[in-house]
C-alpha cells in the first residue's frame, strides 16, 4: 500500500465530540499564540512543519505502508527528534529541522518547508504544540474529513485577518462547492488551478469525485487521483505551502512524492501540460510591473517580462492576462469556470478583443454575477464565467451561440460577519444551470436567469457583456431599505472599488500609487 493509498482512502470521519474535541484543541491554541504575537495564518504554517512531521512519522511505523529503502525524513531531522527534546535544546533543533528540510525542491517537502522559519518565540510554548497538541493525537487515522476539516477552518479564520492581507488567498466555500457541483468534476478529469491560493477548488473538486465516483474507480484512478491527476500553481511561497498541506490533509499527494503545487509566477510560461478541467479565481487588482509581448506583434511594457505568443492579444491587465492564460491552459474539449471581476466584461481595447475570441473559439454558455460582500477584499465585484474550449467550424460559426447570464448580485446583500454567503443562496443558480442537460434551460420566474443570443452581445459597444436588466427592490420601496450597517458596508465597497479602478488608471500613466488604510481597519468592529 502506497503512501497516498493509506492517507486518501481512509473513511470519511463522521461528526462525533471528537471531532468537536480536536477542533477545539486547534482552536484553543491559536489563541494562546495569537496572545503571544501570532498571527492565525502564522500558526496555521507552524502547525503544517509539525503536523508534516508527525504524519511521516506515523506513516513509517505503520507495518501496512509501503517500505522505502531510505526513510523521508532522516532520523536526525524527524518527529522522534523533536519529542526527544525540551526547552531551548527543542527551539534550536527545530530551527535546524525547519532549515534542512527546505532543501528538497520540486517535493511535497520541499513545498512546505521551502524558507521555513521558526516563529514561536517561546520555548514553553514551542513544547506544548509538539507534545501536546500535535503528539497526542494520531493524525494519519484521523480520517481525511476530521483533520482536513479543521485545517481548512483553520485557513478561513486566518483569511478573517485583514491585517495579514491572507483573504486574499481565500474563495467563500460555499462558492467553490456551486461551481463543482455544477461542473461535475470526474475520474477521468485532469484538474488544476494556476493561481490556487490554499488549493480550496482543488480539494472541493477531489472531494466531489470521492463522493460521487469512489466506489467504481480501478485502483490505478484512486492513485491518479492523489498523484498528479489534480495540481495547482501559487505565486507566493508561503500560501503554496498552506496549499501543499491543506491538499495532503485531504489525502491529495504522497509526503515523499512530487509536489503537486507549482511554486512562481503562472504567467511567465505558456503551460507546459494541459487540463480537462480548470477552476481557478485568479488575484484581484492592477499587476506590478510586466511586459507582456503577444502575437499581435504589439508589447505592453512595465517591469517582469512575459513573452507569450499563445496570447493573441497584448495587455498589462492582469486579469484578461489570467483569462487568457486559461485559455490555453484548457484542453480541446475541455471546459473552465473562472472568478473575474467586472472590468473583465467591459473594459474595451485588449478587453473586447479577449472577449470576442472568448464568444467565437470558445463556448461562453453561462456567467454568473456574484453579489458584492461575499471576499475578503473590499470592493470586490465579480463574476464566474464558465465556458468550454472547442475546435474551429468548417462553417466558420462562432462556437457561442447564446449566453445566459445569473444575476445573483441585484437585490442581493451579504456581509462577511451578519450574512455570509451559503450554499443555500446558490441553490436556485444550481438548479437553473442544468449541469445534467444545459439545453433544457429556461429563463427563471423571478428573471434571474436570462437567455443573450451572440448576435446581439456582438452588436453591444466593445462587445460589453456587463448585462444589467434588474433593479434593485430597495430603491423603489421603502419597506425593502437595507440595515444601516447592510448599506454602509455597501459604500465602503463601492468607494473600494472605485480607489482600486483610480490605482489602476494611475498604474497606467505611470504615476506613484500610494497605499490606503483598509475600511476594515478604520471601522471598529461590533
Amino acid at each position: 500500500m502506497s503512501n497516498t493509498e493509506s492517507i486518501a482512502t481512509v473513511a470519511p470521519a463522521k461528526v462525533t465530540s471528537h471531532t468537536h474535541s480536536l477542533v477545539a484543541k486547534l482552536w484553543n491554541y491559536c489563541n494562546v499564540l495569537r496572545d503571544n504575537g501570532l498571527s492565525t495564518i502564522e500558526y496555521v504554517e507552524q502547525l503544517s512543519y509539525l503536523l508534516f512531521l508527525k504524519m511521516v512519522d506515523e506513516l513509517a511505523a505503520d507495518p501496512f505502508a509501503k517500505e522505502s529503502a531510505d526513510p523521508i525524513i532522516p532520523p536526525s531531522l524527524d518527529w522522534q527528534s523533536l519529542v526527544s527534546k525540551r526547552g531551548e535544546e527543542l527551539e534550536t533543533h527545530y530551527r535546524k529541522v525547519l532549515a534542512e528540510l527546505g532543501k528538497r525542491p520540486g517535493t511535497t517537502l520541499g513545498t512546505i518547508f521551502a524558507k521555513a522559519q521558526n516563529r514561536i518565540s517561546e520555548p514553553a510554548l514551542l513544547e506544548k504544540l509538539v507534545v501536546e497538541l500535535i503528539g497526542k493525537t494520531d493524525w494519519v487515522l484521523e480520517g481525511t474529513d476530521l483533520k482536513g476539516d479543521a485545517y481548512e477552518g483553520l485557513l478561513a479564520k486566518g483569511a478573517e485577518d485583514t491585517k495579514t492581507g491572507a483573504g486574499q488567498y481565500f474563495t467563500p466555500r460555499a462558492l467553490i462547492d456551486a461551481i463543482v457541483q455544477v461542473m461535475q468534476p470526474g475520474p477521468k478529469d485532469t484538474i488544476t488551478d494556476p493561481a490556487c491560493g490554499t488549493a480550496g477548488f482543488l480539494i472541493a473538486a477531489h472531494s466531489y469525485i470521492r463522493e460521487h465516483h469512489l466506489k467504481g474507480l480501478a485502483r490505478e484512478q484512486r492513485l491518479a487521483l492523489g498523484q498528479g491527476a489534480v495540481w495547482g500553481n501559487e505565486l507566493v511561497p508561503g500560501t503554496a505551502r498552506l496549499a501543499a498541506m491543506n491538499m495532503l490533509l485531504h489525502g491529495i499527494g504522497e509526503a515523499d512524492g512530487e509536489s503537486l503545487i507549482s511554486t512562481g509566477d503562472a504567467l511567465a510560461d505558456a503551460p507546459s501540460r494541459r487540463a480537462s478541467l480548470v477552476l481557478a479565481n485568479p488575484p484581484f487588482g492592477t499587476k506590478s510591473a510586466i511586459t507582456v509581448v503577444g502575437t499581435d506583434g504589439k508589447t505592453g511594457r512595465e517591469d517582469i517580462s512575459y513573452d507569450r505568443s499563445d496570447f493573441r492579444v497584448t495587455t498589462t491587465n492582469k486579469q484578461l492576462n489570467f483569462l487568457q492564460h486559461i485559455m490555453s491552459l484548457t484542453e480541446m474539449d475541455g471546459r473552465a469556470a473562472v472568478v473575474l471581476p467586472d472590468n473583465v466584461l467591459f473594459d474595451g481595447g485588449a478587453g473586447e478583443k479577449v472577449r470576442r475570441r472568448l464568444l467565437r473559439e470558445f463556448n461562453l454558455h453561462t456567467i454568473l454575477r456574484l453579489p458584492t460582500g461575499i471576499f475578503y477584499a473590499g470592493g470586490v465585484k465579480a463574476n464566474v464565467l464558465f465556458f468550454e474550449k472547442k475546435p474551429p467550424r468548417a462553417d466558420d460559426i462562432p462556437n457561442t451561440p447564446e449566453v445566459w447570464v445569473y444575476d445573483l448580485r441585484t437585490g442581493m446583500h451579504f456581509t462577511l460577519k451578519q450574512r455570509p454567503l451559503r450554499l443555500a443562496d446558490l441553490a436556485d443558480f444550481i438548479e437553473a444551470y442544468k449541469a445534467d442537460d444545459r439545453s433544457a434551460r429556461k429563463e427563471t420566474e423571478d428573471g434571474r436567469f436570462k437567455r443573450f443570443a451572440y448576435e446581439d452581445l456582438v452588436a453591444r459597444d466593445n462587445v460589453n457583456l456587463d448585462l444589467i436588466w434588474l433593479t434593485d427592490p430597495a430603491l423603489d420601496d421603502a419597506h425593502s431599505l437595507l440595515a444601516p450597517e447592510v448599506i454602509a458596508q455597501e459604500i465602503v465597497e463601492d468607494l473600494q472599488a472605485a480607489l482600486a479602478e483610480f490605482e489602476g488608471i494611475t498604474a497606467a500613466l505611470g504615476g506613484e500609487v500610494k497605499p490606503y488604510v483598509a475600511a476594515e481597519e478604520v471601522i471598529a468592529e461590533d
